[in-house]
C-alpha cells in the first residue's frame, strides 16, 4: 500500500512539475502546425525532404554500426556489426544518391506494410472471437487493407507525394494534440490554484 501511495505522489510531483510548461507544449504544437502546412504546400518537396531524412540517418546510423564493430574486434560478432554497418550505410547513400528512386520504393513498401497490417487486425479480430469489440477490430482491418490495396492500384503515380502526405498528417495531428496537451494542462493549473490550501 506504501508503494501504491508513493507512485501516486511521485506521479504527482512529475504532473505538477510540468503543468507550469504548457505554454511550450501549446508553442511546440502551434510550430508543427505552421511546418505541416507549409509541407503541405508542395507534397513532392516535402516527400523528397522525409525521403532525404531517411537517407541521411541511415547513413549515420551505419557509420556508428562501423565504429561500434571496431570497438569489438577482440569479440566475436565482429565481421557481422561491420557488415551490417557497411550495409545500412550504403543503403543510406543510395537514398541520398537518388532520393525520388527512394520517394517511389518507400512509398511502395508503406502501401504493403498497410495491407500487411490490415490482414494481420483481420486475424486478429476473427481470433479474439466471441470477446466483446472483436468486430471492431475486424472492421478497422478491413479497412486498413482497403487503403492499402488502393494505394498500391494507385503506385507509381502517388510514388512522388505519399510520404509528403503522411508527414503533412503526422505534423498536423501532433500539432494538434500537444496544443491541446497544453491548454488541458494550463486549465489543470487554473483549478489547482482555485482551490482553497489545505493546512
Amino acid at each position: 500500500m506504501t508503494e501504491i501511495s508513493n507512485a501516486k505522489a511521485s506521479l504527482g510531483r512529475a504532473i505538477h512539475a510540468i503543468t507550469g510548461k504548457w505554454i511550450w507544449f501549446v508553442a511546440l504544437g502551434v510550430g508543427e502546425l505552421i511546418l505541416g502546412g507549409g509541407a503541405s504546400v508542395n507534397l513532392m518537396a516535402a516527400s523528397l525532404a522525409s525521403v532525404l531524412v531517411i537517407g541521411a540517418t541511415m547513413v549515420a546510423a551505419g557509420i556508428f554500426q562501423v565504429v561500434h564493430a571496431f570497438s569489438m574486434l577482440a569479440l566475436r560478432g565482429f565481421l557481422f556489426w561491420l557488415l551490417a554497418g557497411l550495409v545500412y550505410a550504403i543503403a543510406g547513400a543510395i537514398v541520398l544518391y537518388d532520393p525520388i528512386l527512394a520517394s517511389f520504393t518507400l512509398s511502395l513498401a508503406v502501401c504493403a506494410f498497410l495491407v500487411a497490417a490490415g490482414v494481420i487486425r483481420i486475424w486478429a479480430g476473427f481470433h479474439m472471437r466471441p470477446a466483446a469489440g472483436w468486430r471492431w477490430i475486424a472492421a478497422a482491418g478491413v479497412l486498413t487493407t482497403c487503403i492499402g490495396a488502393i494505394l498500391v492500384a494507385a503506385w507509381p503515380a502517388i510514388g512522388l507525394w505519399l510520404l509528403g502526405a503522411m508527414l503533412v498528417v503526422d505534423l498536423i495531428f501532433q500539432g494538434w494534440g500537444f496544443i491541446a496537451f497544453g491548454f488541458a494542462l494550463r486549465s489543470r493549473a487554473a483549478r489547482h490554484s482555485a482551490q482553497p490550501a489545505t493546512v
